[in-house]
């Protein structure tokens, strides 16, 4: 059985996106998932950074994941996938010489595309986690993902959120990205087609949207047209995972309560334990007087 190089797949990606078509991300969390996403015909899948998260730490969504360990993921994936992987390496893990670091490790680590987002990370006490630092730090950011790029295959994605920005900025944040040389533009909480044309019309790199299913961009026809190539509709399958992980042990167990009817969000809640980070951030991030 023939194995496509982690080239090839990058090429691939690079063919995904130059399409007049766009597609929809499997969720891949570890090298089973890779497998079972490839067999099944998807195109493309994702590695995310929350989903990282979980599965390696059993940690909610902090930044409290290191590149080392993420990368480690991501290498376990990359020996045996067969679809190309987009790894949402978060911020870059730092300034912009970390992010150097970052694309050094994920191309290692076989990836086909890497987003790197303009979030404020870890986020500040008291703050909401969707701050954004500047448009030249992140633009500085994309410059070094390229310059550390060996690959020239690789995508260097750069990513913000949309739903924090009034219309303009987001218009001149990602035009500043594109012109730094980013090879797509990723953007989360994108309302709807009008939005999304508002921005499209003064970009000409392909978008990735991260709607989480939002029904007010289900039309993939309209989404190719306005350059939207990749979707992220979330991380269903790994939710999956955990819920009928749960159910499993449950049913093994013998156990039939009425708390055992948790869905999968709220076992990862339970699980993830997101209240002692809180204690902890209180405690030891807070400013005392």
């Amino acid at each position: 059985m023939s194995r496509l190089s982690h080239q090839d797949l990058r090429r691939s990606f690079r063919e995904l996106i130059a399409s007049d078509s766009c597609f929809h991300t499997a969720s891949v969390f570890d090298p089973m998932s890779a497998r079972i996403a490839a067999d099944l015909g998807f195109e493309v899948g994702i590695l995310g950074g929350s989903v990282a998260s979980l599965q390696v730490l059993a940690a909610p969504d902090f930044a409290l994941i290191t590149l080392s360990e993420f990368a480690e993921q991501a290498t376990r994936i990359g020996r045996v996938a067969q679809l190309p992987v987009i790894a949402d390496a978060d911020h870059g893990y730092g300034n912009a010489l970390n992010v150097m670091r970052t694309v050094v490790e994920l191309e290692r680590a076989g990836v086909a595309a890497l987003t790197i987002e303009d979030t404020l990370l870890p986020a500040q006490f008291g703050r909401k986690s969707t701050d954004l630092i500047s448009v030249a730090e992140g633009v500085g950011k994309i410059r070094a993902a390229l310059e550390a790029r060996v690959d020239p295959e690789l995508a260097i994605i750069a990513r913000t959120n949309a739903a924090v920005l009034p219309i303009q900025e987001i218009i001149s944040r990602t035009q500043q990205y594109e012109r730094a040389g980013a090879d797509g533009i990723c953007m989360v909480g994108v309302k709807d087609f009008e939005q999304l044309e508002q921005i499209s019309e003064h970009l000409s790199v392909p978008l990735m949207l991260v709607t989480y299913g939002n029904p007010a961009l289900r039309d993939d026809a309209r989404l190719a047209q306005l350059g939207a190539k990749i979707i992220v509709d979330g991380h269903a399958a790994y939710f999956a995972a955990i819920k009928a992980t749960y159910d499993c042990l449950r049913e093994q167990r013998q156990i039939f309560t009425q708390a055992s009817d948790l869905s999968a969000t709220e076992l990862a809640h339970t699980y993830t334990q997101p209240e002692d980070y809180i204690v902890w951030a209180k405690e030891f991030m807070s400013v005392k007087e």
